[in-house]
């Protein structure tokens, strides 16, 4: 019934703002004409009002609606930019009794200043400024974030009507079973509760900021932990230009072109490198330094959401988007059928020359002439049609895939993504394979085999005892028995084995 009365809530919020003049022609929008608001407002205020009103579910998909400007009208687009940090803010009496009752005491004994005015206010949260009082880190320049009163429980009840609505999908539609609507909402509710929690956000940027600390491409803000709870977290404040401002960047000197092709290097190097990818890289959440020696540098903001990828997940990546580059569609068509992504029995030719047909004519074209809205259309049908598995595991990878074209798009329409990713994934494979790879992970296995080798000659002992001995020679003969070739091999496999002792052995001493 609680579910019933949201559905009906948000039917009403629609009809009030009048969105059914977004459906096509018909019986359904002209009975919705009949019990609407006749709403003569410009259409993109009308949605990005009703999204608000809706709540911090409905901000967010308006969130990632803004970065795809190939999808919408220009108006619309423009008012859904508002979105990523210009949503309506709470009271700030309820943001400082917030911070105090986090933190156990007074604002007063905290901060040397703090800014009753929100400087930014999005779906989940809202930030101030202030400086830190006496302590550590006195009069250093900080950004508060406290989350908005009750949040957890409007985020609740509209994942309990996003359950219901897949669960329908899965029984009603023909491909609902094969999409996993389910699994897809159990991913997006887990990382909409890690945005709940402040800690985990403050850890996250954090490790970003580690995984940077040598790097000239990314800014992360420090965290001040002594000051971070749940409900609250308290950063480093940091002095940027918001990338949507191109004009302003051009005019302080930084580089356009080099700025979208650092944004790629930066998205493939978490990717790839790190397996630990920021996930919400709306233009809200990415700043640009345009002062001083670090003129040109992104600057990361926004940490609640955050991917992470396995070392089988990075190959298998890797493989396709070079395979994908290098337009080997019968590599791709197999590393999908060696993945378990589409059905065994699937014929690699069949799927090679579906996936060739799909991809073949984006290439040698600049970013503006490849919409990928179209692409991805084309790609579900034949998904569709193969049978194809959606991966909930990389929906937030697919999802940043698309907020990195939006950027890319709006910073340099020209930029050639593919040369700009291939040298950067070739070099990565290159690291993965070969000679550095061997060294590299027998340094790693160094520690292990620095214990283990003072082991071997009691563990040899143990199992040379009687029995295991009996069984050992009842096996021999009866390699024996089979002929020289037979013993050939063992002796072989004997060689190697102990050629990879002494490899072993050598790297634990060089090590040592």
């Amino acid at each position: 019934m609680r579910r019933l009365l949201r559905l009906l809530r948000i039917l009403s919020i629609g009809l009030k703002f009048g969105l059914h003049d977004y459906l096509p022609a018909g019986r359904a929008r002209w009975l919705l004409a009949l019990v609407g608001t006749r709403n003569t407002g410009p259409r993109g205020l009308r949605m990005r009002n009703a999204l608000e009103e809706l709540g911090p579910i409905f901000v967010k998909f308006g969130q990632v609606l803004s970065t795809r400007r190939d999808l919408l009208p220009q108006d619309i687009a423009d008012e859904l930019a508002k979105l990523q940090d210009q949503v309506p803010p709470f009271p700030s009496d309820l943001a400082a009794a917030e911070i105090e009752r986090s933190l156990g005491r007074p604002i007063s004994t905290v901060f040397a200043s703090f800014e009753r005015d929100p400087v930014a206010s999005a779906s989940i949260a809202q930030v101030h400024l202030a400086t830190l009082g006496a302590g550590r880190h006195e009069g250093a320049e900080v950004a508060v974030k406290v989350l908005r009163p009750d949040v957890e429980a409007i985020i609740a009840r509209d994942l309990a009507l996003l359950e219901t609505a897949a669960g329908l999908v899965e029984k009603l539609w023909p491909d609902g079973r094969r999409l996993k609507p389910r699994e897809v909402v159990g991913e997006f509710a887990k990382h909409l509760a890690d945005e709940l929690d402040l800690m985990r956000e403050a850890s996250n940027a954090s490790q970003l900021r580690r995984n940077f600390a040598d790097s000239n491409l990314l800014l992360v803000p420090e965290i001040y932990w002594d000051y971070c709870s749940q409900r609250v977290m308290v950063m480093e404040r940091m002095h940027g230009t918001p990338v949507s401002q191109v004009e302003h960047m051009r005019a302080k000197g930084v580089d356009i072109p080099q700025l979208a092709r650092t944004g790629v290097e930066i998205f493939f190097t978490q990717v790839f490198r790190d397996g630990f990818f920021h996930a919400d890289m709306h233009p809200g959440n990415i700043f640009v330094s345009t002062d001083g020696p670090q003129l040109g540098r992104y600057i990361a903001l926004d940490f609640g959401i955050m991917g992470t990828l396995t070392e089988v997940d990075k190959n298998y990546l890797a493989q396709n988007f070079l395979a994908f580059f290098n337009r080997d569609y019968t590599r791709v068509a197999q590393a999908h059928l060696d993945a378990g992504w589409v059905p065994p029995e699937t014929r690699v030719d069949e799927f090679e020359a579906a996936i060739r047909a799909v991809c073949e004519p984006i290439f040698a074209r600049p970013l503006r002439e490849i919409y990928f809205g179209r692409l991805l259309l084309r790609l579900f049908q034949t998904s569709r049609r193969f049978n194809v598995e959606i991966q909930p595991q990389l929906v937030l990878l697919q999802k940043t895939l698309l907020n990195i074209e939006g950027l890319g798009r709006q910073l340099d329409p020209d930029l050639d993504l593919w040369q700009t990713a291939k040298p950067y994934l070739e070099r990565w494979m290159a690291e993965q394979i070969g000679w550095r790879a061997l060294a590299r992970n027998l340094k790693r296995e160094a520690p292990y085999w620095a214990a283990t080798l003072p082991q071997l000659p009691r563990l040899l002992h143990r199992s040379l005892s009687d029995e295991r001995v009996e069984r050992f020679e009842r096996a021999f003969d009866a390699l024996h028995a089979q002929g020289a070739r037979r013993n050939r091999l063992l002796a072989l496999l004997v060689a190697v084995a102990f050629a990879w002792v002494a490899v072993q052995a050598w790297v634990v001493l060089s090590v040592l």
